[in-house]
């Protein structure tokens, strides 16, 4: 189910029986597996592929620019993830 609140961008890979909670944005080159769980208020672009039975809970920023100084803006990266990784957490920022 995608909240009507969330913005999903219409070349977005969404599987089944994936949730998408109230105000989070997926971008466009995103793929979500089946039965992931997306709280609200998670933000996910880049080139991000997610597995199967996620959890992202609220405020998650997964696959935007790091904080870390020597990252090149223009370099291209992605952020793969597993199956079944349930402990993405709070304000955490991730980027392959």
């Amino acid at each position: 189910m995608i909240h009507p609140t969330a913005i999903v961008h219409p070349q977005a890979r969404i599987g089944k029986n994936v949730s998408v909670g109230p105000y989070s944005i997926i971008g466009e080159h995103v793929e979500i597996g089946n039965g992931t769980w997306i709280g609200p208020h998670v933000v996910i672009t880049g080139h991000t592929q997610i597995g199967l039975d996620n959890r992202f809970y609220q405020f998650s920023s997964i696959g935007e620019a790091p904080q870390d100084k020597k990252y090149g803006l223009l370099s291209e990266t992605e952020t793969p993830f597993g199956n079944s990784a349930h402990s993405i957490s709070v304000r955490s920022r991730m980027r392959g």
